[in-house]
């Protein structure tokens, strides 16, 4: 096989997803990219009771913080939030349909929980990837590992089960 070729197959989210069980945090990502890339892909393995703190993303580029999610395995559900954190909008994104997948403009108020065991989600947005700068969280959610961040994922969590 030609250098720099990634599969993403069923090893993979088996290997990815084996370690997101073992973090505290439920989830583990694989990157498909390099920090410096201009486009960011990776694979976001998720489990059932991983906290992720509602964000949204912004770049000095107008457009430019977009964000794409298609799941390949598994169901994800992604709420959409207003700027104090009032849920406007649910979205179940599940490999086995009929939504697989969906892309957010910059600057929309999200967070996802993983609705089934082992979920691998698709993740593309634009790069280099910069930590200090990729996500401007909303200041009145709980950190993660909070007694807080598990109670709201269990809520968000529920908004999914009817």
């Amino acid at each position: 096989m030609p250098a720099g070729i990634q599969r993403l197959d069923q090893d993979l989210f088996d290997q990815v997803a084996a370690e997101a069980r073992a973090l505290p945090r439920l989830r583990r990502n694989h990157n498909l990219h390099a920090e410096s890339d201009p486009v960011q892909r990776f694979l976001n393995v998720m489990q059932p009771g991983t906290y992720v703190r509602p964000h949204r993303h912004q770049r000095t580029r107008p457009g430019a913080g977009f964000e794409c999610f298609v799941v390949l395995q598994g169901a994800i559900g992604l709420l959409l939030l207003d700027q104090h954190g009032s849920v406007l909008q649910r979205e179940r994104l599940a490999a086995a349909g009929p939504l697989r997948g969906i892309q957010l403009p910059e600057g929309v108020v999200h967070t996802l929980v993983a609705l089934e065991p082992d979920s691998v989600l698709l993740e593309i947005k634009e790069g280099p990837y910069e930590p200090s700068a990729d996500k401007d969280f909303l200041a009145d959610f709980p950190a993660e590992a909070s007694a807080g961040a598990v109670a709201l994922e269990r809520q968000w969590r529920d908004l999914f089960a009817a």
